[in-house]
Formats: C-alpha cells, sequence, structure tokens
C-alpha cells in the first residue's frame, strides 16, 4: 500500500508539472499575439500622426492670410500687444517696469510653423523704431531634431547707453502685481541646445503659440473688463458711503426733532 501511495503521488507530481508547462505555453503564445496586435497599433498611429500633420499644414497655409489681416487691425489698436501681455496671467508676471516701456514700440507678434510642422516654429517680435535697440525684428527659433531642440535668437544690438534692462521687485500703489526681477529680452539670449534627455521645454515659447498667439484679444479684452470692474466697484463703495451718510443725516434730523417736540 506504501508503495502504491508513493506511485500515485510522482505521477500527480509530473502530472502538475505537465500543466505548469501548458500553462506557461499558453502565456507565450498569448503575450506574443497581443506584440502582434501592438505592433500592429503603432503602425497606424503613426499613419495617423502623419495625416494630422498632413492636415495641420494645410490649415496653416489657409490661417496665414486670416493672422495677416487681423496683424493689421492689431497694428492699428494703440499699446495692443503690450496690454494682452500685460493680461496675460503667466506673461504679465515677466515684463520688468522698463520692458513695459520697450513694449509701447512692440506692433507686431508672428508665430509661425515651419513648413514641416514637426520640424519647428519660430517667434518673431517686431517693434517701431525706438531708443532702445537698432532692431525692428527679434526672432526666437526653435528646429526639432532627433537629438534635442536648436535655439537660437537675435542677439539684441542695443543702442548705446542701453541694454538689457534690470527690473524692480517691488509693488508699485495701484499695480496689482509685483514687477519682474529679470527682464524679459534675457530670453533672447537663452539660446543653448536643449537635450531630450533633459527634457528642458521653454514654457514662455509655448504660451505664446499655443495660448496668446491663436487668440490674443481674449487677454486684450481682460484688461477692458478688469478696468470696467474696478470702475463698477469704485461706484459701488460711493454709493454706499452716499447711503450711509443719507442715513446719518436722517439720524441727525430725527434727533433735532425729539429734542424741538421736547
Amino acid at each position: 500500500m506504501v508503495e502504491d501511495k508513493g506511485k500515485k503521488l510522482k505521477v500527480s507530481e509530473k502530472g502538475e508539472d505537465d500543466c505548469s508547462d501548458n500553462i506557461d505555453e499558453k502565456l507565450v503564445l498569448s503575450i506574443e499575439k497581443l506584440q502582434e496586435i501592438q505592433d500592429e497599433l503603432e503602425k497606424i498611429n503613426e499613419e495617423a500622426s502623419e495625416k494630422v500633420l498632413e492636415v495641420e499644414q494645410k490649415y496653416n497655409e489657409i490661417r496665414k492670410p486670416v493672422y495677416d489681416k487681423r496683424s493689421e487691425i492689431t497694428n492699428s489698436i494703440p499699446d495692443f500687444w503690450l496690454t494682452a501681455f500685460l493680461s496675460h496671467p503667466s506673461l504679465g508676471e515677466l515684463l520688468s517696469e522698463e520692458d513695459q516701456k520697450i513694449f509701447k514700440y512692440l506692433s507686431s507678434l508672428e508665430v509661425e510653423d515651419f513648413k514641416d510642422v514637426k520640424s519647428g516654429y519660430s517667434i518673431s517680435f517686431i517693434f517701431s523704431p525706438n531708443p532702445y535697440f537698432e532692431d525692428t525684428k527679434l526672432t526666437k527659433t526653435f528646429t526639432f531634431l532627433d537629438d534635442g531642440t536648436k535655439v537660437t535668437a537675435t542677439s539684441i544690438k542695443w543702442k548705446e547707453g542701453m541694454g538689457i534692462p534690470n527690473g524692480v521687485n517691488h509693488e508699485k500703489k495701484g499695480n496689482k502685481r509685483p514687477q519682474a526681477e529679470e527682464s524679459f529680452f534675457s530670453w533672447f539670449s537663452d539660446t543653448h541646445q536643449k537635450d531630450i534627455m533633459e527634457e528642458l521645454h521653454d514654457e514662455i515659447a509655448e504660451i505664446i503659440k499655443e495660448d496668446l498667439w491663436p487668440n490674443p484679444l481674449t487677454y486684450f479684452n481682460n484688461e477692458a473688463d478688469e478696468e470696467d470692474f474696478d470702475e463698477e466697484a469704485d461706484g459701488e463703495g460711493k454709493d454706499d458711503d452716499d447711503s450711509e451718510d443719507d442715513e446719518d443725516q436722517e439720524d441727525d434730523d430725527e434727533d433735532a426733532d425729539e429734542e424741538d417736540g421736547n
């Protein structure tokens, strides 16, 4: 009987081993099939990305004359881009007091993708003649390479006695935001190549390209809305003061009547 039990035990162990091998083989086959499907999906995704880029490139060409029309109008509005910048929650904090004086000469802003949109883009600031620098156009370009992003920018030709202005880190009376410590124009001197492994992103460029440029009117109007709100708040405060004065006057009149009655 003992020998029979031993034989049964060995047979049982052997059966479990065979079952385990079958499970492992099935798992391997399933994973291989999943990988094949995943490879197929990746191929489709790559094709889709190429199509998206083609469509984006097509509509960039369609948008170009519309952007040109918009620029003609914004050029005629005093301080349009300065106001839009200052009203932007992120960009407004980057302009020092001296930067704001320079930005009053900013007549136009342009963001342009390369013809091959996945290769890069450029951001240009167009200035009217000004007492600060010789350039009328300051451009920063981002070229996407296999090993990172190449960044180039206009080397600003400051006029005699001028240079990158220093910001003032204090809050002026009536000013809602602290002034920037570093000049916005130092952005043009940040042109080192950005390595993919470092995962560095130029946030200023991204904000201008993806947020400000598509619809600057949103931020230009924000400034107007804030001024209207401030005026309304001041008006309400004045009305409240007038109301309190009227109530005080009524109380004084009632007290006088009571004294006369006595």
